[in-house]
């Protein structure tokens, strides 16, 4: 059992309908290449299946403490379910880019299920007449949550369930998973008394040693009242934007040669 930081919990209370704290992410694959020129859903459940051990981002779900009284913990889910997160579906023919663009925008709309693993991964066949990519390719889109992830992990992770090589060599990854049993009420409420405590002692003892500073910045604030002249307020233009979010999301992209980089 693992507490998230303050900053990782952030993302998790700021979550709503329309402020969506999921990262999503795209890769097209051309399955030509593949042995018979054919890849299956079968075949790409179980790849991801022998690497679940690369990342503790695949099986933890998160348990949160009565009140929010303090932050959220990971455990490792005891009813993880592949085949609840990785998900195949296939775009309506005839297949082409403003059917794929809708249909991402709409899998990046809806918010991800918070009681399992934070995130989901959607096979997406049936791009035939993109203009982009050859017949027969297929796509993952994969959302996961900013709490457990950022760019960085995010582009790791890309990392963990792909190759360099075509046919690389297998290779067996270590999986030493084991299921948590889900802490009770009272375990955590006892975790929270004591990291809250925790907490108040060293917020004092910082607050304490930053007194003698405090006091010298108020003397030279003071000392500088007048000799400085107010900043203009700068205003943001009022444009079509400027209007609450909702749930609703439009996903597109534009092609660029690796080359040109």
């Amino acid at each position: 059992m693992q507490q998230l930081s303050g900053g990782d919990s952030f993302f998790l209370y700021t979550d709503k309908p329309g402020k969506h704290q999921h990262i999503s992410m795209v890769n097209i694959y051309d399955q030509s290449t593949a042995d018979g020129g054919v890849v299956r859903f079968k075949t790409i459940l179980d790849h991801i299946e022998s690497r679940l051990g690369t990342s503790r981002i695949f099986r933890q779900r998160l348990v949160n403490v009565p009140f929010n009284l303090d932050y959220p913990y990971w455990i490792e889910d005891p009813d993880f379910d592949l085949e609840y997160h990785v998900r195949h579906i296939a775009l309506p023919k005839p297949g082409d880019w403003r059917q794929f663009c809708i249909q991402v925008s709409r899998l990046n709309s809806r918010m991800l299920d918070m009681t399992r693993p934070v995130w989901e991964m959607y096979v997406i066949e049936g791009l035939e007449n993109t203009g982009i990519y050859p017949k027969g390719s297929f796509a993952i889109m994969t959302k996961i949550h900013h709490a457990a992830i950022d760019g960085v992990s995010g582009a790791e992770i890309t990392m963990l369930l792909h190759d360099l090589e075509a046919q690389p060599a297998k290779k067996q990854y270590p999986d030493n998973w084991q299921a948590d049993v889900e802490p009770g009420l009272s375990e955590l409420m006892l975790r929270s008394g004591y990291n809250n405590s925790v907490r108040v002692l060293e917020t004092t003892a910082t607050l304490l040693g930053k007194i003698p500073g405090l006091g010298l910045s108020a003397l030279k604030s003071i000392a500088s009242l007048g000799s400085k002249s107010e900043p203009a307020e700068v205003k943001a233009p009022i444009t079509r934007f400027s209007q609450s979010l909702s749930p609703h999301r439009i996903w597109d992209a534009c092609i660029f040669s690796l080359g040109d980089f």
